[in-house]
């Protein structure tokens, strides 16, 4: 009982301190309590102390930060004010003391603040953007004018026929200088670019053209003056011979001076620009290249017989160049060929007017050789044609645009038309040019012997003469043929028809022999007597004449008697005509073929009549054969 007790007190105890304890925190929350009614009331007094102070507060902060927004336009509207002035020094400067790099920097932010002040859409900063605009126009003409200058330095004239004869390459832009002027470009492009119209050249472009077009032109312009003095001749009835006109080494300098002008280009400019800006820079040598081709042109024409070559020539020449531009620069061949039309307007009139011509001068001859001999305008008509086969590819090319034969009918004031109506044969561009120049060249062969034929039927006296001047010219065509490289081209085609014109001639010529050979013609009687066998033994004239009367006996003596005049005049009119080689050769031996066997029977048949006494019978058979084979001497 006892430990009970005690843990009972002590329980107690325990209780009594807490409840003291609790009784202290009591009063402790009740002070709490107090301290914060009184500390609430403090606040609401604070706070109705202060509210007024905060307010004024907010809008002193609000208008703090309206203020700082508006210094802060007010400098965006001075800034461009005080960067115009920083510009302006630099722009109204020249490039050389500047800098390039600085002068472009300078026009980039002043552009830069043109592009701010056009945003703001503020009415008093259009001032401001009326001067920054001008001062960036003053800043691109500038670049321009730099652009020019740069141009300007390697822009001295040539002379060209050093590269010709040297083979050396034609003087370029340094790389350094087309790095600068490519700079440059761009940023014109980008501020005159958009004020642009379209179609147009941008105005470093148009600079380019002008400055590089007339380097090109003063540069070639010798190269065009020697042109113009080689087509005129001391001899003005002088056949054109090829390469002694200045046309090559012309086409030669141009194309070298374009192709180099072309590399420039596409280091300078745009892709897209190429083709504009090349076409602008060549366009003044290229007039000058065509009014000097409508110069020779017009010579060519008032010289057609001696200097159509020329016409040729051009041709080829101009061709080949315009082709080796294209497959270089991809432009500039139309240029080319227009400049070409007139030349090759008139070279296609040359062929009618060459093939008309020989006939005209035919039937313009007053007199014919009156020993048969041919006559120059066969030799000058071969040489034309000898002539013509060292322009062979415009020769074809001017074929085939008239069409096969189309050069018979072709006047030349048609071949002066632009309004010719075409033929199908003229678009038969696949035609084989050797057989058309063949072709032509039959015509004119065909031409030159009809006129000649025609012609000496009516001045030169007998079939003989006629015929020894008709062979005389054909030799001379075929030696001229054979001689030269028409051989190869126009013999197939030529050959059978001088063949015709040649045994023409000599059928004519052993017409007037018909005559001595007449005379030995005899008629024998065979139904009186059976024709003797022949065994090969000779011929007994004793006996033969013993067999006639008298009268076919004196019949007989009076066929010598005329053979012998008639035979001693034609071997005297044979001797006394100009023969060429050839022909003498051949006459002399048709007619040996004619006389020799028809004298040789008839002298063995009746030789007898003269008794040797040589009164009748003036050869023998070995005489006649001798006088026979001197014909053909």
């Amino acid at each position: 009982m006892v430990p009970r007790r005690a843990v009972h007190a002590e329980e107690a105890a325990e209780v009594e301190v807490l409840n003291a304890n609790l009784s202290k925190m009591k009063s402790v929350s009740k002070k709490i309590q107090a301290s914060m009614s009184r500390l609430e009331q403090s606040g609401r007094n604070v706070q109705e102390a202060i509210g007024p102070v905060y307010g004024n507060t907010q809008r002193l902060q609000i208008q703090n930060a309206n203020i700082d927004r508006i210094l802060a336009a007010i400098e965006k509207v001075t800034q461009p004010l005080d960067l115009k002035d920083r510009e302006e020094r630099i722009l109204r400067n020249r490039i050389d003391r500047v800098g390039l790099q600085e002068y472009i920097g300078s026009i980039d932010r002043t552009n830069q603040a043109l592009q701010n002040l056009q945003q703001t859409n503020l009415r008093s900063n259009q001032q401001a953007m009326a001067e920054l605009g001008s001062l960036l126009e003053i800043g691109t003409g500038s670049l321009e004018g730099e652009f020019r200058d740069v141009i300007r330095r390697d822009a001295d004239p040539i002379e060209p026929l050093k590269q010709i004869t040297t083979g050396s390459n034609y003087p370029r832009i340094s790389s350094s200088r087309s790095g600068q002027l490519r700079m440059v470009h761009a940023h014109i492009t980008t501020y005159a670019g958009p004020s642009t119209p379209a179609g147009e050249l941008l105005p470093s472009a148009k600079a380019y053209a002008h400055e590089r077009g007339q380097y090109i032109m003063l540069s070639l312009q010798n190269l065009s003056t020697a042109c113009r003095s080689t087509a005129r001749k001391v001899d003005a009835n002088a056949i054109y011979r090829q390469g002694s006109n200045g046309i090559g080494a012309y086409a030669q300098g141009i194309l070298g001076m374009f192709i180099a002008e072309y590399d420039n280009v596409c280091h300078i400019f745009n892709r897209e620009e190429w083709s504009a800006v090349l076409q602008a820079t060549c366009q003044s040598a290229l007039q000058a290249f065509s009014s000097t081709l409508q110069a020779l042109e017009v010579h060519i024409r008032e010289n057609m017989l001696t200097d159509c070559y020329l016409a040729y020539e051009i041709i080829e020449v101009v061709s080949t160049t315009s082709i080796n531009l294209e497959s270089k620069t991809g432009e500039l061949k139309h240029a080319m060929s227009d400049a070409l039309k007139p030349i090759r307007e008139t070279a296609k009139s040359s062929l009618s007017l060459l093939l008309n011509t020989t006939k005209q001068q035919v039937q313009q001859l007053q007199t014919l050789p009156q020993d048969g001999n041919s006559i120059p305008l066969t030799t000058e008509t071969m040489v034309r044609l000898q002539l013509m086969t060292s322009y062979l590819s415009p020769l074809s090319s001017i074929m085939r645009s008239l069409g096969d034969g189309n050069w018979k009918a072709m006047p030349s004031s048609a071949a002066n038309s632009t309004t010719s109506i075409p033929t199908l044969k003229s678009f038969d561009v696949g035609a084989d040019g050797k057989q058309l120049f063949a072709h032509y060249a039959s015509d004119v062969i065909e031409t030159l012997l009809n006129a000649l034929s025609s012609r000496s039927l009516t001045l030169l006296r007998g079939k003989s003469l006629q015929a020894v001047f008709l062979a005389n010219n054909v030799t001379i065509i075929t030696r001229m043929i054979a001689a030269s490289d028409l051989n190869d081209l126009v013999a197939p085609s030529v050959g059978p028809k001088v063949e015709l014109w040649r045994k023409r001639s000599t059928t004519t010529y052993l017409e007037a022999w018909r005559e001595p050979s007449a005379h030995l013609l005899d008629v024998q009687f065979t139904a009186k007597a059976p024709r003797p066998p022949s065994t090969g033994a000779p011929i007994d004239s004793s006996a033969i004449l013993k067999a006639l009367n008298s009268k076919d006996k004196d019949g007989i003596k009076e066929k010598f008697r005329s053979f012998n005049t008639s035979f001693d005049e034609l071997v005297q009119k044979h001797k006394s005509y100009r023969m060429e080689p050839e022909v003498r050769r051949a006459l002399g031996e048709n007619v040996r073929a004619t006389i020799e066997p028809l004298y040789g029977r008839f002298w063995e048949r009746y030789h007898e009549v003269d008794k040797g006494r040589q009164k009748y019978v003036k050869y023998d058979k070995s005489q006649m054969g001798q006088v026979l084979v001197g014909l053909s001497g």
